[in-house]
């Protein structure tokens, strides 16, 4: 059976995989968001393995029991990429075309694997600044790679990148802290579950609700900072790019929002945003690429965590 053409799988992964960053990569122009779906691909890929999906595609699929295993494979392949090997998967195809176009520095992607890694050893995080490193990770790095597929090289303007990323993945924690401790992982940092009298293994219990909206909403809150730092970067993105950006960062954040309200029943249902409220964050975020071509951006925020050079 005829595979489909590499773009049409690519964004088929997109649509499935994230229906928030969908609609804010249609805007980027046809080259950019070609990569910008290539760069996806490969990152849903490599999730998806690590969590325990198929290798290979058609008839040369298998099931690797060991998450050690699986991780050495995604590390193997993603060198054999960078060599300019003859890739089978799409995935990985995906990936070679955008990390040799947009010359992606081999540690970046080492450093995403390392968050897929960080899952394999069923790391703990005792504190805050133990979360944000796994955030790092698993998405500081994808802004840090998206960032250069739009031109940008200066190493200021992308702490602004993995800024966003950042704050991303912080609004994914909030908003699937009960999902993911039925997967026997857990993110919030060891000293605010202390503090709360809460352990690892009851977050997915519903009787603990009341105490464990409390630290949702504070991650939302710790998210701000870094939210207000990305958009410092719109100025230093071509137009369309930062029309793209400032979409998705207005609809993940809109999530931390809806994670904050809803206290208690925030795990009722998986928060998100409306078709309605996209169209709207879109609009918004078009006014704020403008504005960004004009105004003077502000200073990265104090404190921020600094990610590693």
């Amino acid at each position: 059976m005829n595979q489909p053409p590499l773009i049409e799988q690519v964004t088929q992964t997109m649509a499935l995989g994230s229906k928030s960053f969908a609609t804010a990569a249609k805007l980027f122009d046809p080259p950019t968001r070609r990569s910008t779906l290539m760069l996806y691909a490969w990152c849903r890929h490599c999730d998806d393995v690590i969590d325990g999906q198929t290798l290979g595609e058609g008839g040369t699929q298998h099931q690797v029991a060991d998450a050690q295993a699986r991780m050495l494979h995604l590390q193997i392949e993603t060198r054999r990429a960078y060599s300019g090997a003859h890739m089978d998967e799409p995935a990985f195809r995906a990936f070679q075309e955008v990390a040799l176009t947009h010359h992606l520095p081999q540690q970046l992607a080492f450093d995403h694997l390392e968050g897929f890694a960080m899952d394999t050893r069923d790391e703990r995080y005792n504190s805050f600044d133990d979360t944000l490193r796994y955030c790092y990770h698993v998405a500081g790095v994808v802004g840090l790679m998206m960032a250069r597929v739009m031109g940008v090289r200066d190493e200021a303007i992308l702490d602004h990148a993995c800024d966003l990323g950042l704050a991303f993945q912080l609004t994914n924690i909030a908003r699937d802290i009960v999902e993911d401790a039925e997967n026997g992982r857990c993110y919030l940092p060891r000293s605010w579950l202390d503090k709360a009298g809460l352990r690892s293994e009851q977050l997915a219990d519903p009787q603990h609700r009341a105490a464990l909206a409390p630290l949702a909403a504070r991650l939302v809150s710790e998210a701000e900072p870094y939210y207000q730092s990305a958009r410092s970067g719109l100025p230093d993105l071509p137009l369309r790019s930062a029309w793209a950006i400032a979409t998705a960062r207005g609809v993940y954040r809109e999530i931390g929002v809806k994670v904050q309200h809803a206290g208690p029943r925030a795990w009722d249902a998986r928060q998100r945003t409306s078709k309605g409220e996209k169209l709207a964050l879109l609009v918004k975020g078009a006014g704020m690429a403008l504005t960004s071509r004009v105004s003077r951006p502000q200073a990265r925020p104090v404190g921020l965590w600094q990610r590693p050079r």
